[in-house]
């Protein structure tokens, strides 16, 4: 449907019924300066990146202890994502390969052990199915997190089932800092990281590939990380091990894009690193901190890189300091962030330290109910900036001194649609078709019928006409819902009350079609 006749659709619906009306609704759209109420709010952003951090390593968020059942471990895992809809969160970050194993059957790496209390032991059904269906079902991204190199939480390789690659492989594993890990610069070690994470990508509907702060481990007093042999095998060309290094995670993320790409393109690639890439007195285009960790000198991630050279589509960086916080503060790390995305086609988005609030001696604003609430003010003078994930989902549900409730109330009153990627697709779909309102004992019950076969989802706008209402859609203080399904009741419409409701398409990349109107 062309657009002329979408707007000229609106207008007649609007002119029609304010014919009809007497009052506010029958003055039309505000001029002068009633027309500053429809300034968009940044309260209420039409578009922003929600989420929590789902942590299924040592059993951390989901499932909350080894040996539930199956039954249970679906109880708990909905009960997440309900979470998120509550919040108004659109997309759950879950991790699925803590250490080097699988919450699917997977074809290249055993069962997780967090699951069922042994490595290999099969949970009795298919957890990444079942999280992937309750996700989409609620109109959640469901990303999955990957954790490339660690293979266990202890130092003991016969642990281990006796079929795990390490096993077969034990010259590929390095012991460090009271962990193992595969060796990063081991050509076919990276191999089957990618293939673990390809299974996944392949054969599931992820809408998202997500990577934590964990490539080369964070150093540990004392100990050397022992790939000098390594090195003497395979870093011809490169000075040092630290430049050799960086090129060996250089290459894991160039490649697992290319192959996440080449297999399903609207799968985006997101990496959540520590927030400091190098601190200004070490490289004056570092950030205007004195962290003692760098990413770029102590993980071999050079993640500033990543986001220049666009290997990646989003970026998290973990700034989980407080604002003010001298060594590393976030009203000044967020802009410098910022500054590296600004000019890419990157998304940045801001890891939030849920587990901080109450709990960290860090900061004495820890102690302030309000301090996370102050990072979302603060980051609304970013414009780059495109949303937060708070790490993790139990520290958010806890809502200590009520600082999740206060941000809840204060910044996530509407829902939002998922920031598009025109990157990835910039071409919107189709309209729906068909769309008719009616009213029930129930509310106003709305009904199409989808014109696109790319349509993933639907938005559902609501005008209330007779408080006139005339302003457009620039932010979502009309957004009511999105959903997965092409019928939906406003249960809370008020009798007597007219209303313009529109319906939007979206598609995988949250590209948004034009408006049907109807007036109920």
């Amino acid at each position: 449907m062309r657009a002329w006749r979408i707007v000229g659709l609106v207008s007649a619906s609007v002119g029609l019924l304010a014919g009809a009306l007497t009052g506010p609704a029958a003055a039309g759209p505000p001029s002068g300066e009633a027309a500053s109420s429809c300034t968009a709010n940044p309260s209420t952003p039409l578009r922003q990146f929600r989420a929590s951090w789902v942590a299924s390593v040592v059993n951390i968020d989901w499932p909350s202890k080894t040996g539930l059942t199956a039954e249970q471990q679906k109880a708990e895992l909905v009960g997440w994502f309900d979470d998120a809809v509550r919040q108004r969160h659109n997309a759950v970050i879950l991790q699925i390969r803590p250490t080097a194993d699988a919450f699917w059957p997977s074809k290249v790496e055993p069962w997780s052990r967090y699951l069922t209390g042994v490595q290999g032991g099969d949970p009795g059904y298919d957890p990444l199915a079942f999280a992937v269906a309750e996700a989409h079902k609620r109109n959640l991204e469901l990303h999955g997190w990957f954790n490339p190199y660690r293979l266990s939480m202890g130092t003991n390789l016969n642990a281990l089932v006796p079929t795990h690659p390490a096993r077969l492989h034990p010259d590929w594993v390095v012991t460090y800092g009271g962990k193992l890990y595969y060796n990063p610069g081991i050509p076919a070690a990276r191999k089957l990281v990618e293939d673990a994470i390809m299974d996944a990508v392949s054969n599931y509907d992820l809408d998202g590939v997500h990577f934590d702060d964990y490539f080369y481990p964070y150093p540990v007093a004392g100990q050397v990380f022992d790939d000098a042999a390594t090195y003497a095998q395979y870093g011809a060309g490169f000075p040092t091990v630290a430049e050799w290094r960086r090129n060996n995670i250089n290459l894991l993320i160039q490649e697992i894009q290319q192959r996440i790409k080449a297999a399903k393109p609207w799968v985006k690639l997101g990496i959540s690193p520590f927030a400091v890439w190098r601190n200004k007195g070490t490289d004056p285009l570092g950030s205007d901190t004195t962290a003692g960790v760098q990413t770029y000198d102590d993980l071999a991630a050079d993640t500033r890189r990543w986001v220049r050279e666009e290997w990646i589509d989003y970026i998290v960086p973990q700034v989980y300091w407080a604002g003010g916080f001298a060594p590393a503060d976030y009203n000044k790390i967020v802009p410098w962030w910022a500054e590296q995305v600004r000019g890419t086609d990157v998304h940045l988005y801001i890891g939030q330290a849920t587990y901080k609030v109450g709990t960290s001696t860090q900061s004495p604003d820890w102690s302030d109910p309000a301090e996370l609430s102050d990072h979302l003010a603060f980051n609304t003078t970013v414009p780059e900036v495109k949303g937060d994930i708070f790490f993790s989902a139990k520290d958010v549900r806890t809502d200590r001194l009520g600082a999740t409730s206060l941000l809840n109330s204060t910044w996530y009153t509407r829902p939002a649609l998922v920031p598009a990627m025109p990157s990835l697709d910039a071409r919107a779909p189709l309209p729906v078709h068909r769309l008719r309102a009616d009213r029930t004992s129930a509310g106003v019950s709305l009904q199409w019928k989808a014109t696109s076969a790319d349509t993933t989802s639907y938005a559902i706008y609501r005008r209330d006409l007779t408080a006139g209402d005339w302003c457009p859609d620039n932010d979502a203080r009309n957004l009511l819902t999105t959903l997965r399904g092409n019928t939906f009741v406003d249960t809370t419409a008020v009798k007597g009350h007219h209303y313009l409701y529109s319906v939007t398409a979206l598609d995988r990349a949250h590209n948004q079609s034009l408006p049907l109107p109807t007036v109920s």
